[in-house]
């Protein structure tokens, strides 16, 4: 088996995917710098390698991808048939959520208020904050990223109520589980609101005007799920009316954002540019190559693989 890597692997990673298929040939590349050539040689690859070199790819038994998000490798024709498409679910978690949460904590104490008033030399005293403890917290998408984020607000005192696409029964951290269905009903009960839901076309646009004003005065809202599920015109207009006290953005349509987005210039608006997975943090790396090992040694054995999306 032919494994090609496109993904920055230490010494103790490499060793890690090696171990799970003895035998394979692995080849490593830099990401950006795999040829089409590679591609289409390979039986199995782990890493997101452009898409347009894949229908070549013949011989391709499994593509594992690094990221959560899959929807354009499954588009119909980009795989070759008989491909495995595998994401990197349950990898990203820890560092979505902690990177949510530490942006939503930072609103409701207003500490980039606080910097600017820095950066402007003014010793200036913005008055009342709020508390997570008691908080309402409502979290779109429970799985693993959504899970982690409910955590780490239950950890600070909060009530967490998570929303997913189907019914499910509650379970710790989160207090209640609602669907999509439900907002209407639960969006004005929140102080927080956070979304880590994938692109689909369940969730594409729902965060439109009519979602902002369900949303009671004063609320947070912040995004580290896919950009597309915003209208961001109306969520400037929530934040300039002062409806919403604040929001937070790792993503956005398009990225990188134009420099005449209104987004830069929202009030209480903090906004970073897709940062929350990546790489960032060590142990998303190693997360990856956990998955890909694993799946890997099921290739080889013929087993069920993990986090398999168009089975």
């Amino acid at each position: 088996m032919d494994v090609l890597v496109q993904l920055p692997l230490s010494e103790e990673q490499r060793a890690r995917l090696e171990a799970a298929a003895p035998g394979a040939r692995f080849e490593y590349v830099k990401p950006r710098t795999v040829t089409r050539e590679q591609v289409e040689a390979a039986d199995a690859i782990v890493g997101n390698v452009p898409t347009e070199m894949l229908a070549g790819a013949s011989g391709l038994r499994l593509l594992q991808l690094n990221s959560a998000g899959y929807e354009q490798y499954a588009a119909p024709g980009v795989l070759p048939d008989g491909c495995a498409l595998c994401c990197a679910t349950g990898a990203y978690g820890q560092a979505v959520s902690e990177h949510l949460f530490a942006m939503v904590l930072s609103l409701v104490k207003r500490l980039p208020a606080y910097q600017d008033r820095q950066r402007a030399h003014d010793w200036c005293d913005l008055g009342p904050v709020t508390t997570l403890r008691g908080a309402r917290v409502l979290v779109l998408g429970a799985g693993d990223i959504g899970t982690h984020l409910a955590g780490l607000f239950a950890a600070m005192g909060s009530s967490v109520c998570g929303v997913r696409s189907r019914e499910a029964a509650p379970h710790h951290p989160f207090d209640d589980m609602g669907t999509l269905s439900d907002l209407p009903r639960l969006l004005p009960q929140a102080d927080v609101v956070c979304s880590v839901l994938p692109s689909t076309t369940q969730t594409a646009g729902i965060g439109d005007q009519a979602f902002f004003d369900a949303m009671r005065d004063g609320a947070y809202f912040a995004n580290a799920g896919r950009g597309d599920l915003v209208d961001q015109r109306a969520l400037v207009e929530a934040l300039a009316s002062g409806h919403l006290s604040g929001a937070a953005l790792d993503v956005c349509t398009p990225e990188p954002l134009p420099a005449e987005s209104p987004l830069w210039d929202a009030p209480n608006l903090l906004l970073t540019p897709h940062v929350s997975g990546q790489f960032h943090l060590a142990v998303t790396l190693d997360n990856i190559v956990g998955i890909a090992a694993e799946n890997l040694a099921h290739l080889a054995a013929g087993e069920a693989l993990r986090n398999h999306v168009n089975a």
